[in-house]
């Protein structure tokens, strides 16, 4: 069962190859703590909120994200997402995403999730391996 205002959390400490210079092909980004793996870590957080809900063969996949970040966390940093239900969206599980790392806030915004099949999501993405092959 979820309620409305469950939490749940995930964290880790940053290492070189969380930052944005890390993620980056070719172009020239600071050696700090990538938007990319604090969306991850928020997603993590709703995950595990859902957890008690998924059925064996169900998992629980991201739809939806609008978020800001909005401080620098530097490597060796704690960083830490927590995600709370805000309610249904029609099949759709809403949340709001907060991270923090050892200063404070980090970012926030909204994520919505959905509840599937694990095997027709493996299946649809062979599928599409295919197309690709064949176009």
């Amino acid at each position: 069962m979820l309620n409305l205002g469950d939490t749940a959390d995930a964290s880790f400490v940053v290492q070189p190859s969380d930052t944005a210079k890390a993620l980056s092909a070719q172009d020239d980004f600071p050696d700090v703590f990538a938007t990319s793996r604090m969306v991850a870590l928020m997603e993590f957080a709703a995950a595990r909120a859902l957890k008690p809900l998924l059925q064996p063969g169900q998992m629980s996949v991201g739809v939806t994200l609008n978020i800001r970040h909005t401080a620098a966390t530097p490597i060796g940093g704690n960083v830490r997402a927590v995600a709370t239900y805000l309610g249904p969206d029609g099949k759709l599980f809403r949340f709001k995403v907060q991270a923090f790392d050892d200063a404070g806030p980090i970012g926030e915004g909204e994520h919505t999730r959905a509840i599937i099949d694990a095997e027709r999501l493996v299946t649809g993405a062979a599928r599409r391996k295919h197309d690709l092959r064949s176009s």
